[in-house]
C-alpha cells in the first residue's frame, strides 16, 4: 500500500509514511479482507442507509493521505477532525505525537461508539471522539491548528472559522457548482484564501450543514443532470434537445489534466451541470460514455453541450472535443470548444485556481472578479490567474 502510494506521488512526506506503518488499519475494519483494507485506493462502506447508500466508510488510503499531506501536521498541534471512522484520527494522532491534541466529531452515535472501540483496540485512547453535530464545530476544545473534514462539505459553517487558531488551516472536500475538490484554506485578513486543493469523493454531511445533490431527469431514469442552479434550467427544452439532433465539434486541444480542466468549465460555464447515464442509454446512442461517470456539461435555454475524446492518430494521446444538443447546439458547442483552448492557451500546467471563501453579507462590489457561488452561510469566489479575457 505505502509502495504503490509513493508511485502515484499521493504520499511524500517520511511523517505520513510512518504512521502509515504505524497505525494497523484492519483494527478499523473488522471483518473485511486484508486485500481489500490494504488496498491503497479501495473505501471500505462501514454503515448505509435504508436505501443501502453509504453514510460513512473508511475512505480509501490514498484520499486520506492527500488531505494528511496537505494539512502539514507537526507535532503538538491541535486538530479537529470532523467525520469520524477512527483510522484517521490515528493516524492524526501519531503525526502529532503525544504533545498534540486530536478530536474526533461524528453526527452518527453508532459511528462515534464504533470509532471509540476501534481507537482503544489499536491503543489510541488519547483520542477524544465526541458526538455532534460538524455544523457547531466543537468549541469546548478549540482554538485549533487544523481542520480536517472527512465529508463532502456544501459550506463552510462559521463555527469552523470561529474555532481555527490564528495561522491555521481547514483542509476541506468542498463541493461547488457539483464537483469536490478537498482545498486547504488559510486566514487571510477577514476571508479564507486557498492554498492548494485536489480532486476528491467523499460521502456527504449529515444534520444541519446538510445539502443534497439534485437529479433532474432527462429520460426517466436513464439519463439525468446534476445541476445546483436547477431554477435557471428550461428543464422541458433540455428533454427534447436530448431525443433530437446534435452536433460534434472538436477543438485540437489533448485530453489530459482532465481534473484541472473539468474544474475551469464548472467556474466558467453561466449555467453549469453534470449529466450522468446509465448504460442502457450509451447503448442507445442518446449520450456517450463520458455521461457514466458523469460529464462537466455547459447549459444555454433548451441546448446542452459537454466533453468527449478521441484518440489522435499515430499516437497514444486523445483529442478533447463536444458533443452538443438543441436549436442552438452549434452555439453552445463553440463556446465550450472555446473554454477549452483557453485553458490549453493560458492555464495548462499553471499553478491553478484561487479560491476564495468570504461571508454571505459580503456586498458583490466587494468580491474579487471570478464565479461567485453562493452558499447559505458563504460566499465562494473561483478566480485564475493567468487566464485572459476570450
Amino acid at each position: 500500500m505505502i509502495s504503490e502510494l509513493r508511485e502515484w506521488g499521493d504520499l511524500r512526506s517520511d511523517s505520513v509514511a510512518e504512521a502509515l506503518r504505524t497505525v494497523p488499519r484492519h483494527l478499523f475494519a473488522p471483518g473485511e479482507s486484508l486485500e481489500d483494507v490494504y488496498a491503497a485506493n479501495q473505501a471500505v462502506v462501514t454503515k448505509r442507509d435504508e436505501q443501502g447508500l453509504a453514510t460513512s466508510s473508511l475512505s480509501a488510503t490514498h484520499i486520506q493521505v492527500t488531505m494528511l499531506e496537505q494539512a502539514q501536521l507537526q507535532p503538538g498541534m491541535r486538530v479537529l477532525e470532523v467525520g469520524s471512522g477512527g483510522y484517521n484520527a490515528a493516524l492524526l494522532a501519531e503525526l502529532v505525537g503525544e504533545a498534540g491534541t486530536v478530536v474526533s466529531l461524528d453526527i452518527d452515535g453508532d459511528i462515534v461508539e464504533r470509532a471509540r472501540s476501534c481507537l482503544q483496540t489499536a491503543g489510541y485512547e488519547p483520542v477524544r471522539v465526541v458526538h455532534g453535530d460538524a455544523e457547531h464545530g466543537h468549541a469546548p476544545e478549540a482554538p485549533y491548528d487544523r481542520i480536517i473534514v472527512t465529508a463532502g462539505a456544501w459550506d463552510i459553517p462559521p463555527a469552523w472559522i470561529e474555532q481555527l487558531a490564528p495561522g491555521g488551516r481547514i483542509v476541506v472536500p468542498l463541493r461547488m457548482r457539483g464537483l469536490t475538490r478537498s482545498v486547504v484554506f488559510a486566514h487571510d485578513g477577514d476571508h479564507l484564501v486557498s492554498t492548494g486543493y485536489r480532486l476528491c469523493g467523499f460521502v456527504p454531511m449529515q444534520g444541519v450543514s446538510a445539502r443534497e445533490e439534485r437529479l433532474i431527469p432527462l429520460d426517466g431514469s436513464e439519463v439525468a443532470l446534476r445541476a445546483e442552479e436547477e431554477q435557471l434550467l428550461d428543464v422541458s427544452g433540455l428533454r427534447q434537445a436530448l431525443y433530437g439532433q446534435w452536433v460534434q465539434h472538436w477543438s485540437g486541444v489533448r485530453f489530459d489534466q482532465v481534473d484541472e480542466l473539468d474544474f475551469w468549465i464548472a467556474t466558467q460555464a453561466p449555467v453549469f451541470g453534470l449529466l450522468v447515464a446509465r448504460q442502457d442509454a450509451v447503448e442507445r446512442g442518446l449520450v456517450t460514455r463520458a455521461a457514466l461517470r458523469g460529464v462537466p456539461t455547459l447549459l444555454r435555454g433548451s441546448g446542452f453541450a459537454y466533453r468527449t475524446k478521441r484518440p489522435i492518430e499515430g499516437t497514444d494521446e486523445f483529442e478533447t472535443g463536444v458533443y452538443a444538443h438543441g436549436p442552438e447546439a452549434d452555439a453552445v458547442a463553440d463556446e465550450y470548444v472555446e473554454l477549452l483552448r483557453r485553458w490549453d492557451r493560458d492555464l495548462r500546467g499553471g499553478p491553478g485556481a484561487r479560491i476564495e471563501v468570504f461571508p454571505a453579507t459580503r456586498p458583490t462590489s466587494e468580491l474579487p472578479r471570478g464565479r461567485i457561488v453562493e452558499k447559505a452561510h458563504t460566499r465562494v469566489a473561483v478566480s485564475w490567474p493567468g487566464a485572459r479575457n476570450p
